[in-house]
C-alpha cells in the first residue's frame, strides 16, 4: 500500500519571511578579532615549513570545512519542506491530482507550475513512499511513511539559520595530509568533491590533526574566485562567506529570489498587463482584464483604459519582514491603491498579495515592435485640424471611393467624414485595443470603410499612419489646416484650375494610350471639391477632387471618381509635374512600377 505525504499551500503562507544579509564589515570584525586569535590556538606548525600546518578533526575551521562541504537540500523543499534532507531521484508526486514522476531537478518546476494554474486554491501535494533521501553528511536512509520523513525534517532549521554554508565552495580537486597525536604523518589524500570533503572529515577521530595543500581555491556565489594560502585565511574566508547571500533555506518556495531593485527595474522595464484582480474575497477582474499599468522611474505609474482617459498614480518599493513590498497610490481608485506584497516574480508575472483575500496578478507585456506615441500629444494633434485620407485599405485591398476624403476629429468624441457634398457623422476615441496598442478609434454607421480600432504606427505632424497587421488593414491620413490657405502653391493651382474647362489631351498606363476613352468629355474643377464631367454640356458624372502639399510626396492633385466606367481609372492621387494656365500634367507609379501619365489641357 502507498503512504502519501499531505501538504497544505496557501498564498499567505508563501509569504514567509527573508533574512537580511548581516552587516559584512561587522562579521569581518568579528573574524579579525576574535576568530583569528583563537585559530592561533587551533593551528600547529609541524617542523618549519608553513604548508605543514595542522588543524584539530575537532577544531571550528574544521567544522567550517565540514558545513561548506555539506550536501545541500534545500532545492526541493517545494515537495518535502525541509532543507536539511534531498529525496533521491526518481520518484512519484501526486500534484493537485496531477501524478508527476521526479527525474530531475528541472521536474519541479512542473510542480510549481501546477500550484502556479490558480491562486485561489489550497494546493494539496503527495509522496509516493517508499522514498530514500540524502542527509546533510551525504548518508541514505529509506524512508517507509510520513512520520519517518516528519521526525527528520523536524530536526531542519529553516529561514536561512541552518549549519550549511552555501555561498562559497571549494574548488576541487584537494590534497590532505592526516598526522596523528606525535604529529607523524599517517596518510595523504585527494578529494573531489563535497561528497569526499564531507565524509573525509566526518570519519576522522577527534585527536587527529589534518594539513591542507596550499593554495587552494574558492568559488563565491557571485562567480569570483579566491585563492588562499593558509588555514587562517581559509577560516576567515568560510566565516565570512556565511551570510553573503541568500541561501533560500526557507520553505517559501514561491518567492523567487528577487530583491528590491530587481522588482524596481522590471517594473519600469515593460508595461504590465492585469490579469486578475481580487478584493477582500471579491473577484473584480472582468472590469480591469488587460488593462495595462506603466511604471515610470520618476515614481509616477499609468492606469490604461479602452477609453480616452488614463488614471495617473505614485508607486514605490520597500522591504519588509515578509519581503518587498509595493506600494500603489492612486485618487478614487481603490483597487489598486494599497501596499501589496509581491510574492511571486517568475516567467513575467508579478503576483500581488494582501491580507483578506486581496490579490492582483500582473503580467509583462513588452513588444519590440511597439510605438512610442503620447495619448495626449496625439490627441491635440488631431483635433488641431482637417485630415485627408490619402490611402485605406481592407484585408489589403484599397477602398479607392474615400480618397480625398476629410476627417474632423471634433472636441468631446464627434467626428465628420466628407467629401466636400455629402457629410457622414460618427465617434471617435483613443484608448487601447485588444493587443493593448493605442489606438484610434473611429465608429461612422454608413461607413464600414474607415470604422475600426487603428493602432498607431507613426505620428509626424503632418502625416498620420495607422495598420491593423492581423488583418492587413491599413490608412495614412494628411494634415490639413485651413484648408491649405497659407500655401501659395497650392491656392494657385486650384485657382488655375478652376479656371474654366479642361480635355483629356494624354491618359497612358505604361505603353497603352487610352486618351481615346476620353473624347468630348469636359471637365470643370469647381467649388466644395466638386469635380464635374458633362458631355455636350449634359453632366454624365461628378466626383472629388483636391490639391495639398504631402510632407513626403510633394504637391499632389487628387482625383476620385466613384464610378465603375472609364473614369474610376483617373481616380489617383497624382504627383503635380507641371502647370500651365493651359495645361497641366500628372503621373502616378504603382507598385509593380508601372507609370500612368495624365494631362489636361484647355480646349
Amino acid at each position: 500500500m502507498s503512504v502519501v505525504l499531505r501538504l497544505n499551500y496557501n498564498p499567505k503562507n508563501w509569504i514567509i519571511m527573508k533574512k537580511l544579509i548581516n552587516n559584512i564589515l561587522r562579521v569581518a570584525l568579528v573574524i579579525l578579532v576574535f576568530g583569528l586569535s583563537s585559530c592561533q590556538e587551533e593551528f600547529e606548525v609541524i617542523g618549519d615549513d608553513s604548508q605543514s600546518e595542522t588543524i584539530a578533526a575537532n577544531s571550528s575551521t574544521a567544522t567550517l570545512i565540514e558545513n561548506t562541504s555539506s550536501n545541500d537540500g534545500s532545492y526541493d523543499n517545494i515537495v518535502d519542506g525541509a532543507s536539511c534532507v534531498a529525496i533521491q531521484f526518481p520518484y512519484t508526486v501526486n500534484v493537485n491530482g496531477v501524478e508527476v514522476t521526479i527525474d530531475s531537478e528541472s521536474d519541479l518546476e512542473v510542480v510549481e507550475e501546477i500550484f502556479d494554474e490558480l491562486d485561489d486554491d489550497d494546493d494539496i501535494l503527495d509522496i509516493v513512499f517508499p522514498i530514500t533521501i540524502t542527509l546533510a553528511d551525504f548518508s541514505e536512509i529509506s524512508i517507509e511513511n510520513l512520520d519517518q520523513l516528519e521526525e527528520l525534517a523536524e530536526d531542519c532549521l529553516e529561514g536561512g539559520d541552518d549549519d550549511d554554508i552555501e555561498c562559497i565552495d571549494f574548488v576541487y580537486p584537494i590534497n590532505l595530509f592526516t598526522f596523528d597525536v606525535q604529529n607523524q604523518l599517517t596518510g595523504e589524500f585527494q578529494v573531489n568533491g563535497d561528497r569526499e570533503m564531507r565524509r573525509f572529515f566526518d570519519e576522522l577521530e577527534d585527536n587527529e590533526l589534518i594539513s591542507i595543500d596550499f593554495p587552494i581555491t574558492l568559488k563565491k556565489f557571485d562567480g569570483t574566485q579566491v585563492t588562499v594560502q593558509t588555514n587562517a585565511e581559509l577560516a576567515a574566508a568560510l566565516e565570512m562567506a556565511k551570510n553573503q547571500c541568500d541561501e533560500d533555506d526557507d520553505d517559501d518556495y514561491n518567492d523567487d529570489d528577487f530583491t528590491e531593485l530587481e522588482l524596481d527595474d522590471l517594473l519600469v522595464d515593460c508595461p504590465l498587463l492585469v490579469r486578475q484582480v481580487i478584493r477582500n474575497e471579491v473577484d473584480n477582474t472582468e472590469q480591469y482584464i488587460e488593462r495595462l499599468l506603466t511604471f515610470k522611474e520618476d515614481g509616477t505609474v499609468y492606469f490604461s483604459t479602452f477609453t480616452a482617459d488614463e488614471i495617473v498614480g505614485t508607486w514605490s518599493t520597500s522591504m519588509s519582514d515578509n519581503g518587498v513590498v509595493l506600494s500603489l497610490e492612486f485618487e478614487n481608485f481603490t483597487d489598486f491603491s494599497s501596499e501589496w506584497y509581491v510574492y511571486e516574480l517568475e516567467e513575467g508575472v508579478i503576483k500581488l498579495y494582501k491580507d483578506g483575500g486581496n490579490r492582483i496578478v500582473l503580467k509583462r507585456f513588452c513588444e519590440d515592435n511597439s510605438v512610442d506615441i503620447d495619448r495626449e500629444v496625439f490627441v491635440n494633434l488631431i483635433q488641431e485640424c482637417e485630415w485627408v485620407i490619402k490611402k485605406v485599405e481592407n484585408q489589403g485591398e484599397e477602398i479607392k471611393r474615400l480618397l480625398g476624403y476629410k476627417f474632423q476629429f471634433a472636441a468631446g468624441g464627434t467626428v465628420t467624414l466628407t467629401n466636400g457634398i455629402n457629410t457622414q457623422e460618427g465617434t471617435w476615441e483613443t484608448g487601447l485595443n485588444s493587443q493593448l496598442q493605442l489606438s484610434l478609434m473611429i465608429s461612422i454607421g454608413d461607413e464600414p470603410g474607415v470604422s475600426f480600432e487603428w493602432p498607431i504606427k507613426d505620428m509626424l505632424e503632418s502625416r498620420l499612419r495607422f495598420e491593423i497587421e492581423a488583418t492587413d488593414h491599413k490608412m495614412v491620413l494628411l494634415r490639413v489646416c485651413d484648408d491649405s490657405a497659407n500655401d501659395g502653391d497650392v491656392t494657385e493651382i486650384r485657382s488655375i484650375a478652376m479656371d474654366g474647362t479642361w480635355n483629356v489631351a494624354l491618359y497612358k498606363e505604361g505603353e497603352m494610350d487610352m486618351t481615346s476613352d476620353y473624347l468630348g468629355m469636359d471637365f470643370n474643377f469647381a467649388e466644395m471639391n466638386q469635380i464635374e464631367v458633362s458631355v455636350n454640356a449634359d453632366p454624365i458624372a461628378s466626383g472629388l477632387w483636391r490639391v495639398l502639399r504631402d510632407s513626403e510626396e510633394g504637391l499632389k492633385f487628387y482625383i476620385n471618381f466613384d464610378t465603375n466606367d472609364e473614369l474610376a481609372e483617373l481616380t489617383e492621387d497624382w504627383k503635380l509635374v507641371s502647370i500651365t494656365s493651359t495645361r497641366i500634367e500628372l503621373y502616378d507609379e504603382s507598385g509593380d512600377g508601372t507609370v500612368e501619365t495624365l494631362v489636361f489641357e484647355k480646349p
